[in-house]
């Protein structure tokens, strides 16, 4: 049963060898630790676009960050052992996108981007604690039911993106009414629960004793859901303050 994370699922233990000595396999310890390093880096990277807006350069790191950013998170995923350096400059690339993209819904509603990071370490540490305490069991129904849920709102985006190619505005869910509040909600739910998913990836891929570049990996897919998580809370925050 896959995960809803792509990054994540099961698919990501296959063809991959469990290894047998100290030092040398997948830990969740490891795997934390290097979420902390992804963090850092993502922080760094967003302060320096964020401080060239005053330069004008704001829009071109987030480009370059944005599409730079999928591309090497696409080599990632098929690339697993690639992943302790492609890890580290996937988040340098997100960085430079979210401070430049954050600047500008600074720029729009101001103090928006403290509220967003709060929500989202709030929404982090707390689903940690669910996970932790096994308040959610993460069963083969539940990683479908994300699963679902996640290609769905995909779908939605892609139609969204596709439609807008052509000038023609989905209607609603990018709204500041009901629906678009409400729609943004539900995603935001739909990246929560993504989030135990990733727990669950890392824990199993350490009890697998998976080779050690594997807490580089599951390190990446967290980090996806969570700027996912952090992106959908920014705009949800827009709608609201539109609305004022």
């Amino acid at each position: 049963m896959a995960t809803s994370n792509p990054v994540l699922g099961e698919k990501a233990f296959q063809n991959i060898r469990s290894i047998d000595g100290y030092g040398s396999v997948m830990t969740i310890d490891g795997a934390v630790n290097k979420v902390g390093l992804l963090l850092l880096i993502v922080m760094l990277a967003a302060y320096f676009s964020w401080s060239s807006v005053a330069s004008g350069t704001a829009g071109l790191w987030m480009v370059l960050g944005g599409i730079g950013g999928f591309i090497v998170a696409i080599v990632t995923v098929f690339k697993k052992e690639w992943s302790p350096v492609t890890a580290p400059v996937y988040a340098g690339l997100e960085g430079l996108f979210l401070g430049a993209f954050s600047a500008y819904m600074e720029s729009l509603y101001g103090g928006i981007v403290f509220e967003a990071i709060s929500l989202t370490m709030l929404v982090l540490f707390g689903l940690l604690f669910v996970y932790k305490t096994r308040i959610i069991n993460v069963t083969d129904n539940f990683r479908l039911g994300v699963f679902a849920a996640t290609f769905a709102v995909a779908g939605i985006y892609l139609v969204s993106f596709l439609l807008g190619i052509f000038g023609i505005h989905f209607p609603y869910i990018h709204d500041s009414g009901p629906i678009g509040i409400g729609f943004s909600i539900v995603v935001i739910i739909i990246a929560s629960m993504n989030l135990i998913l990733d727990f669950d990836f890392i824990e199993r891929g350490a009890n697998r004793a998976l080779p050690k570049y594997m807490e580089w990996y599951g390190a990446f897919g967290l980090m996806v859901t969570l700027i996912w998580l952090y992106i959908e809370i920014l705009k949800l925050l827009a709608k609201l303050r539109s609305n004022r």
